[in-house]
């Protein structure tokens, strides 16, 4: 019974194949031929007016002319049910017809107009569409009338991928901005008042894992969400392609502020990690993006390429850009690019400073020009240079060294600590500040500048207050 279910159900959809189009004769059966031997289509098609008999004959019948005799022997076998997502069935169809007449019926379906009889079509769709108040060729269709003769796509258990991937493209789909803002996103809305959660045109080809084919953001898209996860909806190929804007000669220079301004038109198909593709040392530029993940199309494939004004001579220019703008630099590198080259080895000379560098560089240093623990050690690299060179003083004595270039430096040295402590701790360990510095000893200079809070740092890290003071800590 579940069988000859199954073939009242597709008897139209092997007509039409699983897109709803007259798809190739699959039996050798010529109706044509057989005119004069019947009168009727239910001879035969017994299932199509019951819907409890099969609707294809079993070819049993066949050996009554085709017995060796009469006519030569045959071995036809009704072929395989079409794959479909059609809704028709032929008792319901018989039904709401005018006529009981069952020849009638068939023929309104699957005789042209002005054929002559036997002349059998899998289906007539224009006939079809006759009846259903539709004006328009198949896939030129409202969509709002998808539903009316196809099932959505899960509902459709018998169709492959093989299958889906042979739907024919919508005249809709061929529109020009289809694809971009407004276009399919705005047309996979249900109408208002709908029963469905996205339009039903949309469910009848594709399925939530079409959508993630392209959509970063699907897990946040509620018209995505609302169709139902199929793998088959894969048969339909797609292919992500950068919206027209992205064209234009200064895109690169200005989507740092577009996706600043609307982070959400870049984050439908672009992920954080399509944007670290170029912006390596510039993590935080992808925050408003999505992390790529399970449920998020991979996105926009970003191919990594020099600009084109980092010419074939830019290596031996690119210093004084890189001085002069190093945010555009940090824009695509990092500074372990740098040292790839600027580092010095055994083998090399140190290539990252000019040559005149070393007598200037405590300004730099100091001024923060750049940052010298990245690629030396202070305290091994600094302090060591130093004393080879005689500009440190013995530990604990306030001699020459180091700071000889301002004579009056240990008058202000107070506030160039407090600006850059680090640099201090290149060479000085707190035991030499307390020479001076000290409440139990030294020679009694006070250690806190003015506006000082004591009892801020104490509760802050009261561990500090105990090199000068001790157990003994004031307010404690």
């Amino acid at each position: 019974m579940r069988f000859r279910t199954l073939l009242v159900s597709v008897g139209l959809a092997s007509a039409l194949g699983a897109s709803g189009l007259p798809a190739q004769e699959r039996d050798v059966f010529d109706h044509v031929k057989h005119q004069k031997v019947f009168p009727s289509c239910v001879a035969c098609h017994q299932g199509a007016q019951d819907g409890v008999s099969a609707l294809l004959p079993s070819g049993a019948g066949c050996v009554n002319c085709h017995d060796g005799t009469i006519e030569r022997r045959v071995n036809w076998r009704a072929p395989e049910p079409a794959h479909s997502n059609l809704r028709f069935t032929h008792g319901r169809h018989i039904s709401a017809l005018a006529t009981r007449d069952s020849s009638v019926a068939c023929v309104a379906c699957h005789t042209p107009a002005d054929s002559t009889w036997m002349t059998v079509k899998r289906a007539v769709i224009v006939q079809c569409f006759d009846c259903h108040g539709v004006k328009t060729a198949h896939t030129a269709a409202p969509d709002t009338v998808c539903v009316t003769c196809h099932f959505p796509l899960p509902d459709a258990p018998l169709l492959t991928a093989t299958d889906v991937g042979a739907f024919p493209e919508p005249e809709s789909h061929k529109a020009a901005g289809f694809m971009g803002r407004g276009g399919h996103g705005t047309q996979a809305k249900a109408p208002p008042g709908s029963q469905f959660a996205v339009a039903p045109s949309c469910a009848t080809c594709h399925a939530r894992d079409f959508c993630i084919t392209c959509h970063v953001n699907a897990p946040e898209t509620v018209l995505i969400q609302a169709l139902a996860p199929d793998a088959r909806s894969l048969g339909i190929s797609a292919d992500l392609k950068p919206p027209a804007g992205h064209a234009a000669t200064d895109f690169l220079t200005k989507h740092g502020s577009m996706a600043r301004n609307a982070p959400a038109d870049c984050r439908t198909c672009h992920t954080q990690e399509s944007c670290a593709t170029c912006h390596r040392g510039q993590p935080e530029v992808a925050k408003e993006m999505y992390a790529a993940g399970p449920g998020r199309g991979v996105g926009a494939r970003i191919e990594r390429r020099r600009p084109d004004w980092h010419a074939s001579d830019f290596s031996d220019i690119h210093a004084s850009r890189a001085a002069s703008r190093p945010a555009t630099c940090e824009g695509c590198h990092v500074r372990t690019q740098c040292l790839d080259c600027h580092r010095p080895t055994a083998a090399r000379t140190p290539e990252y400073h000019p040559q005149t560098f070393l007598a200037r560089h405590p300004a730099a240093a100091y001024a923060r020009e750049t940052d010298c623990s990245d690629c030396h050690n202070p305290a091994a690299f600094c302090q060591s240079c130093h004393e080879q060179s005689g500009l440190v003083s013995p530990r604990g004595q306030l001699r020459h060294g180091f700071h000889d270039a301002n004579r009056a430096f240990s008058v202000g040295h107070g506030q160039a600590a407090r600006q850059s402590l680090e640099t201090c701790t290149s060479c000085h360990v707190e035991r030499d500040c307390l020479t001076c510095h000290s409440a139990i000893s030294g020679r009694g200079f006070n250690p806190h500048g003015p506006g000082f809070d004591a009892e801020r740092l104490r509760k802050k890290n009261p561990q500090m207050c105990t090199v000068c003071h001790g157990t003994s800590i004031p307010g404690g």
